[in-house]
């Protein structure tokens, strides 16, 4: 093109916006903690504490829909309005601020819902109490829509930080991460103490006992954490403008797309790479999901051998939990090495097939470590009483505790490598980061809803323990992993290609 003059013009596209200092990206990327903090609370103890409401345990699995099912409509949605959001306080930040707000009204429902149920007119005592499983569920499926709207943005918000590069985009999403790590050290070694009460003895009423009062203090500490990181993230770290804001509106206001329809444009138009990646993240999560909704369940009542309300039971959730806590500390760590891994082994590729066989492995080694601690079970008395069940061999325990550490490596290539590589394989998607988001988490929480719904009678036709799941992931998890080295591509060469804010290669 020519001007006036008869010069010719150059038109350029404007160059992506510059990184964000490592501090700001740190930061916002600290929200993880506090996010986390309240998911290892959910994941040691709200199996056992719903079964103490009187929910049995073949039902119990049910009550972890809530999860999947606002994944699947909350994050998209929420992605999608942050992509377009022409907020004054940014496009992220509105929708951070608002999850950690439901956060907080969720906490209080949960760990009061046998107060509160008991204020209503449940009994005390065992028994199934209606009253408050009712408020626990309705507080449960608003935490997990919270936790859903908080997570997709902060995400988002780190790709927009990382300024369309590659490497800072892996890094950032390595150090959320490691502060999903610390905010599961927290919680577990949160739920694994037991006189935390103590803090607040307010806490322990006549309807809420010693185990109920310590969920409720533990949640106390929960919302504390996650108010401060995200008052001091928004607070502090302004968001990036986007060379392309303006033109973006224009096309969404002309285009009036409903949130569900972009989604499945964005679904009917993704690369092949991008299917491969759902594929293998769908199977990674058929594998994950058991073990993280019945982990503690499983120490309870297979490796320690008791039953629900039991004293040895309440025994094993508490080793559960330190199982969880000592699988928190090396996932933190794995975290901060997964870049360097991938560098040292030929790419991420290489590093997530790999710790999908280990995955494999561990779960697989859920039955010799049951088998084991079955035929060394011990009791002692029985001459005119009750025989009194003993705590499994140290070895059985070690055991136990060995396998909740190993599986912290697989769990942090799962929580950064996926969506590392969705934003780079959903470059001819059109969509923003928020929604690409949304598409990767289709697969996290689609094969959550079936766990969730077949783990329970999968387990009942097997005998009502939670080793039939653990096989099945086991099995999942061995085929996520070949399909991970056979047919997931390698991303392109950072030294050629960036990943823009809105996801596409330049």
């Amino acid at each position: 093109m020519e001007n006036g003059t008869g010069t010719r013009v150059q038109h350029h596209q404007p160059p992506p916006p510059e990184a964000a200092p490592l501090r700001n990206i740190i930061l916002v990327a600290s929200i993880a903690a506090g996010v986390q903090f309240g998911w290892a609370l959910q994941l040691s103890l709200l199996t056992p504490y719903v079964q103490l409401l009187g929910i049995p345990h073949t039902w119990a699995a049910f009550i972890w829909l809530c999860g999947p099912i606002s994944g699947l409509f909350v994050q998209p949605i929420v992605g999608y309005y942050s992509d377009n959001c022409s907020s004054r306080f940014g496009r992220r930040r509105p929708f951070i601020a608002a999850g950690a707000a439901l956060v907080a009204v969720a906490v209080f429902l949960i760990g009061y819902a046998a107060d509160l149920g008991h204020a209503s007119g449940d009994a005390l005592g065992k028994g199934p109490k209606p009253r408050a499983i009712s408020v626990f569920v309705v507080g449960f499926w608003i935490l997990d829509v919270a936790n859903n709207t908080l997570q997709g943005p902060c995400r988002a918000f780190l790709a927009d930080l990382s300024g369309g590069n590659a490497r800072k985009m892996g890094n950032a999403n390595s150090f959320y991460s490691f502060f999903m790590a610390v905010g599961n050290v927290l919680g577990y070694a949160a739920g694994s103490y037991t006189h935390l009460y103590k803090v607040f003895p307010f806490s322990k009423t006549k309807a809420c006992d010693l185990y109920c009062a310590n969920l409720k203090s533990c949640f106390f500490f929960s919302i504390a954490l996650l108010l401060i990181l995200t008052i001091l993230a928004l607070t502090i770290v302004s968001e990036p403008e986007t060379p392309d804001a303006e033109e973006q509106t224009t096309v969404t206001k002309k285009r009036k797309i409903p949130v569900f329809g972009e989604l499945f444009a964005a679904l009917k138009d993704l690369p092949r790479p991008m299917w491969i990646l759902l594929l293998v993240t769908c199977l990674n999560w058929i594998a994950w999901f058991p073990f993280l909704l019945f982990d503690t369940d499983w120490m309870g009542r297979e490796v320690y051998g008791g039953k629900v309300g039991e004293k040895m039971y309440d025994h094993g959730v508490r080793a559960g939990a330190l199982g969880l806590m000592i699988n928190a500390v090396v996932l933190g760590i794995s975290s901060l090495g997964v870049q360097s891994l991938a560098r040292g082994i030929g790419g991420v590729k290489r590093v997530w097939g790999g710790v999908n066989f280990l995955l494999a492995f561990c779960l697989a080694m859920t039955v010799v470590i049951t088998k084991s601690a079955e035929h060394t079970r011990r009791f002692v008395g029985g001459n005119g009483g009750a025989a009194t069940l003993q705590p499994p061999e140290i070895s059985v325990k070690i055991g136990a505790l060995a396998l909740f550490g190993a599986l912290g490596i697989p769990m942090a290539v799962t929580f950064s490598v996926p969506f590392a590589l969705a934003s780079i394989y959903s470059s001819d998607s059109g969509a923003g980061q928020g929604l690409s988001l949304g598409v990767l988490n289709l697969a996290i929480v689609i094969p959550q809803m079936v766990v969730s719904v077949a783990s329970g009678p999968w387990d009942a036709i097997f005998g009502g323990g939670n080793l039939p799941a653990f096989v099945v992931g086991a099995v999942a998890a061995a085929a996520s992993g070949v399909f991970a080295f056979t047919m997931l591509p390698s991303p392109p060469s950072e030294s050629t290609k960036t990943i823009t804010v809105g996801g596409g290669f330049h």
